[in-house]
C-alpha cells in the first residue's frame, strides 16, 4: 500500500515538474522586435459581422441609395408580402447586372417561440427571399443565407411594434 502511494506521488511530481528543458516562451517578454502599431486591431471580442464572409459594402456603392435593405414578415410567416416584389426585382437586377456583387440574407424572428423554432423561421424567411431573387435572375453563388432567429433584435421590447421590426430579412451587400 505504501509502495503504491509512493509511486503515485512520484508520478504526480514527474507530471507537475515536466521533463525540463521544454519551456514555453513568455508572451509578455520584450524580444526586441519591432512592432507596427499603425494597425488598429482588436482581439478581445468578436466583431458584429461574425461570419467572415467579406466586408460590408454600402448600398451607395452600387447606386442603390433609395433601395431598401430590409424585408418584413407577418407573425409566424415566411411568405413574402406582395409589397416587396418590386424591391426584390431591383435587387435581383443589381445582382444579375454585376456578377461580382454578393449578398448575405440574414433571417430574423421576434422573441415569441423557442430558440430552435425561431432559428428555423429565420432560415425559412431568408430562403424565401433567396428563391425569389434566383427566379428573377440572380446567381446562386452570389447569395448566402444565415438565420439569427431572435438573437439580434432590431427593437427591444415585448410589444407588437417591436415584434414587427424583428420579423425581417436584412439584405447585406458584401464583396
Amino acid at each position: 500500500m505504501k509502495f503504491n502511494r509512493l509511486i503515485a506521488l512520484g508520478l504526480f511530481f514527474f507530471v507537475v515538474t515536466g521533463c525540463g528543458g521544454n519551456t514555453m516562451p513568455d508572451p509578455e517578454a520584450d524580444t526586441g522586435t519591432m512592432v507596427d502599431d499603425s494597425f488598429d486591431t482588436q482581439t478581445d471580442s468578436f466583431g458584429d459581422d461574425g461570419l467572415g464572409d467579406g466586408e460590408f459594402i454600402d448600398a451607395d456603392d452600387f447606386g442603390m441609395d433609395e433601395l431598401a435593405m430590409v424585408i418584413y414578415f407577418d407573425f409566424d410567416q415566411s411568405t413574402l408580402r406582395a409589397e416587396y416584389s418590386d424591391l426584390l426585382q431591383r435587387h435581383a437586377a443589381t445582382l444579375s447586372n454585376d456578377n461580382r456583387a454578393q449578398i448575405r440574407l440574414e433571417g430574423h424572428a421576434d422573441e415569441r417561440g423557442s430558440r430552435e423554432y425561431n432559428i428555423g423561421l429565420g432560415e425559412r424567411r431568408s430562403q424565401a427571399v433567396r428563391s425569389l431573387l434566383l427566379i428573377q435572375g440572380a446567381s446562386a453563388d452570389q447569395i448566402s443565407t444565415v438565420s439569427f432567429g431572435e438573437e439580434r433584435p432590431a427593437a427591444f421590447g415585448s410589444d407588437e411594434e417591436s415584434y414587427e421590426l424583428n420579423r425581417r430579412v436584412e439584405i447585406k451587400y458584401i464583396n
